[in-house]
């Protein structure tokens, strides 16, 4: 079996992506084989993922979902789309990693921030400048609308503390902090220790400046608990939050994400 625009067809040796094209999408230019871009001329075989593209066209909606995932590797948004993910803060950190979920295919995020976006959010955070006094949690959920109308985004614009992480973000398969405020996040964490034992953390210290792009790595603190950053540079006088070293995190967590979904981690263990 092979799979066209990711609709099963029986496979037959010997075809090139040129047959399939005359035969499933006739004026397609783009072709992309298990994720990646290829001639005409290839071969396809039987297991292959394959996808045919017309450049410019606006598919119909049933296929824009799906050829939103072309490049991606193999096997990935099946799994990724019967996914939940929690995000806490919706800020330099938050709103990256919502926007790279949305772009993976995950199904659903439910994020939380009860702030509005401010003229000074816009050096890091993905907004724009007509946003600047809307909700946060409103603007986000109408940017990934754009990149992804095909994901359930639920929002709350509650204070999170202690009493109500666990209901907010009740079911979530993935957990995300992105807070600021170093109080936040030791509250967060000690939430999950306590009461979402089976749920695994992704969190983050240590974003700050422009200092080297390697410090920042991803630890496991305890299994099921991963921190991002250099756990050293802190936002302070001197030391500001832009988009380059807060982007590096950001997609650190969203990738950390996407392997936890993948089981490309081990299996949480209770604490």
């Amino acid at each position: 079996m092979i799979r066209i625009n990711e609709i099963p067809f029986e496979y037959v040796a010997g075809k090139s992506v040129a047959d399939l094209a005359q035969e499933h999408k006739p004026g397609a230019d783009v072709f992309i084989v298990n994720g990646y871009p290829v001639n005409a001329d290839v071969r396809v075989e039987d297991g292959d993922h394959c996808w045919l593209i017309r450049k410019g066209e606006v598919p119909e909606a049933a296929e824009m979902e799906r050829l939103l995932y072309a490049r991606h590797t193999p096997g990935v948004h099946g799994r990724v789309k019967a996914a939940t993910v929690g995000i806490m803060g919706l800020g330099g950190l938050g709103s990256m990693v919502a926007t790279a979920l949305a772009r993976v295919g995950v199904g659903g995020l439910v994020l939380a921030d009860y702030d509005v976006v401010e003229p000074s959010n816009l050096n890091r955070q993905q907004y724009f400048v007509n946003q600047v006094g809307t909700a946060k949690t409103t603007a986000m959920a109408e940017n990934l609308a754009r990149i992804n109308p095909y994901m359930q985004v639920t929002t709350s614009r509650e204070y999170l503390d202690a009493d109500n992480i666990p209901q907010i973000f009740k079911g979530v398969d993935v957990l995300v902090e992105c807070f600021d405020s170093a109080a936040a996040k030791a509250m967060a964490l000690r939430v999950v220790l306590a009461v979402m034992k089976d749920t695994p953390f992704v969190c983050a210290s240590g974003l700050a400046g422009f200092y080297d792009n390697n410090q920042i790595k991803t630890l496991i603190l305890r299994p099921g608990v991963y921190m991002v950053g250099d756990q050293e540079h802190a936002a302070r006088p001197g030391d500001g939050l832009m988009a380059p070293r807060v982007g590096i995190a950001a997609h650190h967590q969203a990738n950390q994400v996407l392997r936890l979904l993948l089981a490309a981690e081990p299996a949480r263990e209770r604490l």
